[in-house]
């Protein structure tokens, strides 16, 4: 059973956690909502089209100007209240690696820290454990926040996603992070090439065996991208296929651009899997 905010989901229920990024200078919307005005519609909209979780970012992933700590914050507390305020049922989450804003935004009513830069502040998980929140335990393979990987090399990068994931989730979950509320993320892109990513891909099995939630975060990346040699706008059919053959692999969680879409691949694999019935039935019956 997976438990965030005020939800809770079986093994086999998928969940979407739609994107929404308080940045300037995002690598895929280059900003569209920055503002409030689109940011809430872009909440509302996600919401509607089957978004369980709203993940929301105060800084953009990769290299770029300075965002302090204070200016992350800026970004992101105001709107995770009214988000809140707006959709009580939804489930906020916020995409940060800084304990200080981990705790401001859990005041302001967050439901899950999403740690993408696999516990380089150490605090946050404090912070998740003494709010009670959840908490995205993430491998980026020892890299610092906001830089690109450069020659990484792994004797076993399942081996070391592994290693590290579970250390972070075991540690979480001594510091008070409720375990049902606890997610283990391979981080493609983060520490790794295209080839640790597509392996990391192709042996997700070994992460969902742990019994532990995986949450994917697969939308437009350069994985993708590379493995196709497409630009970012032309990314969405190779994140499809990637997120279809996580879902049969056992993948729980999805941090998605397109939600939409990525709601009928997960149905559609879903009812190939058994756990779905179709909805609708009437072929060779009527």
């Amino acid at each position: 059973m997976l438990r965030l905010g005020r939800r809770e989901f079986d093994a086999h229920e998928p969940v979407i956690m739609a994107i929404v990024n308080r940045t300037p200078d995002s690598f895929y919307d280059q900003g569209a909502t920055f503002r409030d005005e689109p940011a809430l519609a872009r909440v509302e909209q996600a919401v509607s089209e089957g978004a369980a979780v709203i993940d929301i970012g105060g800084v953009k992933a990769g290299p770029g100007e300075e965002v302090t700590a204070e200016e992350e914050a800026r970004r992101t507390v105001g709107f995770v209240a009214e988000v809140r305020r707006r959709f009580p049922d939804v489930i906020i989450s916020v995409d940060t690696w800084r304990h200080e804003v981990g705790e401001a935004v859990c005041e302001a009513g967050a439901d899950l820290l999403n740690d993408a830069w696999g516990g380089v502040d150490p605090r946050l998980a404090e912070v998740a454990g003494r709010y009670g929140v959840g908490l995205v335990c993430t491998h980026a393979g020892g890299a610092r926040p906001r830089t690109r990987p450069h020659r990484v090399a792994y004797d076993d990068v399942m081996a070391d996603i592994l290693r590290v994931t579970l250390g972070l989730a075991s540690r979480a979950v001594s510091l008070g992070v409720p375990r049902e509320s606890v997610l283990i993320d391979p981080g493609h892109d983060f520490g790794k090439n295209t080839r640790h990513s597509l392996e990391a891909t192709r042996r997700l099995g070994e992460m969902v065996g742990t019994g532990w939630p995986v949450l994917v975060s697969l939308s437009n990346k350069d994985f993708v991208g590379e493995t196709l040699d497409k630009p970012v706008k032309e990314r969405v059919l190779g994140t499809l296929a990637t997120t279809a053959v996580s879902a049969w692999l056992g993948a729980q969680v999805y941090r998605v651009h397109e939600v939409a879409e990525t709601r009928q691949v997960l149905d559609m694999v879903a009812s190939i899997a058994g756990h779905r019935p179709p909805a609708v039935a009437r072929r060779g019956l009527v």
